[in-house]
């Protein structure tokens, strides 16, 4: 045998001694790093600590449960003050169309959005609509009357 071949032979021989044979192994039947699953002659505890590190927990979850959110019915404090924002996001939008409507208005479409992010959908609507109405009519319906 030539210096080529004997040096071949010794790390193929090295190499088989590092890592395991793993082609008659399916991946359950492994760890993570793909050794075998620690085997021991002794018998555990019934509450004794697993040495095993083979196994998977996970819950199950579906393309339909990452939207779901569970919601209260029941009327607490938060949603008062959700609705608040709203009202308060009304009534700056309201009062722009009779004072300060360029500074009122950008405030109430400001704190309409800020009230429909806290699920006062309705009135963060109507609020930014009536101030940019307010805007509006100031900008270009005013210096034609």
């Amino acid at each position: 045998m030539d210096e080529f071949t004997r040096q071949n032979n010794v790390e193929d021989s090295l190499n088989k001694e590092e890592q395991p044979d793993t082609r008659n192994m399916d991946m359950v039947g492994t760890n993570l790093s793909g050794q075998p699953p620690h085997t021991t002659t002794e018998p555990e505890a019934p509450g004794a600590d697993s040495k095993r590190d083979d196994e998977e927990f996970a819950a199950e979850m579906t393309a339909d449960d990452i939207g779901d959110t569970v919601k209260n019915d029941e009327n607490t404090e938060g949603d008062q003050a959700n609705s608040a924002f709203g009202w308060v996001a009304l009534a700056l939008s309201i009062i722009s169309f009779f004072i300060m409507p360029i500074i009122l208005g950008g405030a109430g479409i400001i704190v309409g959005f800020i009230s429909r992010n806290r699920d006062a959908e309705t009135l963060g609507n109507t609020a930014i609509i009536a101030g940019a109405a307010s805007i509006l009519i100031t900008l270009f319906v005013l210096p034609y009357v």
